[in-house]
Parts: C-alpha cells; structure tokens; sequence
C-alpha cells in the first residue's frame, strides 16, 4: 500500500468524519481520479514535438499518454479538425496515489518563489485544478535532455460535493495551499 493512500485511510477519513460529521465512512470525500493534460500547440507546424512531450508525459506519470486530437477548424492558427495537438493521462489508484505523493512533496516545493497553491481553483463540484508552468519540477525529467519547456494542467477529481470539503481532503493529504 502506498504512502498518500495509507494516509487517508488511517488519518484523513477520521479527521473529515470529524470535522463534517458523517454518519458512515462511505461518506468521507476520496481522490476519484488525476487528470494531466498537455497542449502543444506547436505541433501543427512540427508533430515531432508530441512525440517528445508523449515521452516526458510517459516519464512524470509512469503510464502511456493518450493523444488528444483538435475538436474543430480554426483558420486563424492553422488547425484543421483532427490534427493531434495534445496528449493527457488518467491516473487511478496506486498510480495516482504515487503522483499525488510525488507532487505534492517533491515537485511542487521545487517550483521558484513557492507560497502555496491557490485557495481558489476548485469548481464548485469539489475538483481542483492546477497549472504547472514546466515540467523540469519533475524529478524523472533529466534537465539536459530537454529542449522546450512545456506546461501543463493537473486536474484532481474528488468525490465530494462542496468546494469545502474537498479543500479540506487535499489539505488533509498534504496539499500545500497557500496561508
């Protein structure tokens, strides 16, 4: 078992049990899912940059990435529909505990003049959402081998049903938010 995940289960779900007073611990909010996703709009004009940034998705989340394709035509950055101009990746279970733990103890406190992340990014269905400027916070990404840095966006899925709660879960699990 997993660090992040013994964590919840041994020290989260009582503490939120507490705090919001749940009648069960089927209740208790949990981390369903992490979605990253990584645009490279540079690949309209050269689609050997996805192949790179597929290969250093592949190395932060341990999993192959799916490539995302342009939903419609826009003339003004020359796309056409169905152009590949992305990949993500979902994370579940160990996988995803590993990430978290990975993220929010190594990578995040590596990112320059670090204060937190915002209070304010969840969605008011309990997701929150995180923009990464590059990738270099990664500990798997060698810095010589990279040519562009990319950024990225991090999307952790709850099951809870207010901003509140799930705030309280990521804070819970060691998400560092801003004081």
């Amino acid at each position: 078992m997993n660090r992040l995940q013994e964590k919840y289960t041994t020290t989260v779900i009582p503490a939120l049990t507490k705090k919001f007073e749940y009648t069960t611990v089927m209740q208790c909010p949990k981390i369903d899912k992490v979605v990253i996703n990584l645009g490279v709009g540079e690949a309209i004009a050269n689609p050997k940059l996805l192949d790179e940034a597929v290969a250093e998705l592949t190395q932060i989340a341990g999993q192959k990435p799916v490539i995302t394709k342009a939903k419609k035509s826009i003339a003004n950055f020359k796309l056409r529909e169905g152009m590949p101009i992305g990949c993500k990746v979902t994370l579940r279970g160990e996988r995803m505990y590993e990430f978290l733990d990975k993220l929010f103890n190594i990578s995040l406190p590596r990112v320059r003049d670090f204060r937190g992340v915002s209070n304010t990014a969840f969605d008011g269905r309990g997701n929150y959402t995180l923009g990464v400027k590059e990738q270099l916070i990664f500990p798997e990404i060698n810095f010589d081998k990279v040519n562009k840095t990319r950024g990225m966006d991090i999307v952790i899925v709850t099951t809870a049903n207010t901003n509140e709660e799930a705030k309280a879960l990521l804070a819970e699990m060691g998400m560092p938010f801003a004081k």
